[in-house]
């Protein structure tokens, strides 16, 4: 499972970019957004007693004493209950936004808070209400100044301030919008290449189990194959001398403790935990094409006829993954003809050379009528594990029964030239 990194002042992020909270539950102020909105609510605040402040001297500066006398009364009203509204803008802050919007017309202790208001609508909304509410601000600015003259300044500069300063606002509003949205995308690629990375290692992790269960099931299908050939012939040959029952007892041990000993190897591989893999024991070497003649000894020893045919150039010379793969087909052809073929003759033939391929086939008679014993269970699912070896490594196989009544399983290996 993927897991968030937790930062390590969470109380210093916005809460837009604080760890994303449970979809049913409301985004809640972390300390930070407490601090700066009571920071913006002081400001509003303290704009409204400076404004007010100044309307009550005999020399106004922001031209609050204009108008009607009423009008500074209500002006004032209006900008206290405006900054205690700037509690409400992460929450609702386009209805604020409309809802003050006429302000804009008439009121000066309401200015900071308006800005404020701007402010937030830019960096939080999309653009288009942003830029509706900035050009309502701009097409409002002159009757503004046309209702609260500047007694020190004229009618252009008094707009170009006004202008100033809202211009001011947005290209902070912009600057902020744009590194929010730069943090979340990094923030999004981050955990997008966390779930990346973890179902890789799933995939890893799952092709390798499938590696060691084909390789399991091609190791443990001859090993008890042989053990069972060996038990029937026991079974069946109670009289035998006491030298040959000694022999396949001795046979079946060491094919149990061999099957044993691959079956250990597994089961240590898949309880191995993860980077523990420098100390564990290193696996076995694979088996290669020159191991072939050894696992046609086993079969011989086993009882079963095997004929080989040996046509390969330069058998040295072959590439291992290549070797490994046909060592694969060769064992599990002669696995099949014990199973469904006791008592026939099995030919392995072998040929190719460099840049013409390796060519593996294994032949053996159709078995007439039903084989005597139990099956050993499994059937079919060496094949499978063989096509799958094959695809991979860029061959071809075929297996069934050919048009002279054999069963053949073949198998062609890509082989480069030197």
């Amino acid at each position: 499972m993927s897991s968030a990194v937790v930062p390590d002042h969470p109380w210093l992020l916005p809460g837009s970019l604080a760890p994303a909270a449970p979809a049913a539950r409301a985004v809640r102020r972390t300390p930070r957004d407490w601090l700066v909105d009571g920071l913006a609510f002081l400001i509003a605040l303290g704009w409204v007693v400076l404004s007010w402040s100044d309307s009550l001297s005999p020399d106004p500066q922001v031209a609050l004493n204009v108008g009607p006398p009423w009008l500074n009364e209500v002006d004032l009203v209006i900008g206290v209950l405006v900054a205690a509204a700037l509690w409400l803008r992460r929450r609702w802050p386009v209805g604020l936004a409309v809802a003050t919007a006429p302000l804009a017309l008439f009121s000066v202790s309401a200015g900071a808070a308006l800005l404020i208001i701007l402010f937030t609508v830019v960096v939080h909304q999309p653009l288009v209400v942003g830029a509706a509410l900035v050009g309502w601000h701009l097409l409002t600015n002159p009757i503004y100044v046309a209702i609260r003259p500047d007694p020190t300044m004229s009618f252009w500069a008094s707009m170009a301030w006004t202008v100033m300063f809202i211009g001011v606002m947005v290209a902070w509003a912009l600057f902020v919008r744009a590194r929010r949205q730069l943090v979340l995308s990094l923030r999004d690629r981050a955990e997008r290449a966390e779930a990346e990375q973890q179902l890789r290692v799933a995939q890893a992790r799952q092709l390798e189990r499938t590696r060691i269960a084909r390789e399991m099931h091609d190791v443990l299908a001859h090993r008890i194959s042989l053990l069972s050939l060996h038990a029937g012939a026991l079974e069946f040959r109670p009289d035998a001398p006491a030298g040959e029952v000694a022999r396949a007892a001795g046979v079946i041990r060491s094919s149990a403790h061999a099957a044993l000993q691959d079956l250990r190897e597994v089961i240590g591989v898949l309880r191995a935990e993860p980077g523990v893999g420098e100390t564990a024991s290193p696996e076995r070497p694979q088996p290669t094409l020159a191991e072939v003649p050894t696992l046609v000894a086993e079969s011989r020893a086993a009882g079963v006829r095997v004929c080989v045919v040996d046509e390969v150039v330069d058998a040295a010379g072959v590439p291992v993954a290549v070797g490994r793969s046909a060592y694969r087909i060769v064992q599990e052809g002669l696995t099949n003809a014990r199973k469904h073929a006791p008592g026939a003759v099995v030919t392995v033939r072998l040929a190719g050379g460099p840049g013409d391929g390796l060519a593996v086939e294994i032949r053996n008679p159709w078995p007439v009528g039903e084989p005597a014993g139990v099956a050993i269970p499994g059937t079919g699912t060496g094949l499978v594990g063989v096509a799958e070896r094959v695809g991979l490594a860029g061959g071809r196989l075929e297996h069934g029964r050919d048009a002279e009544g054999d069963f053949r399983l073949t198998a062609w290996l890509p082989w480069p030239a030197a």
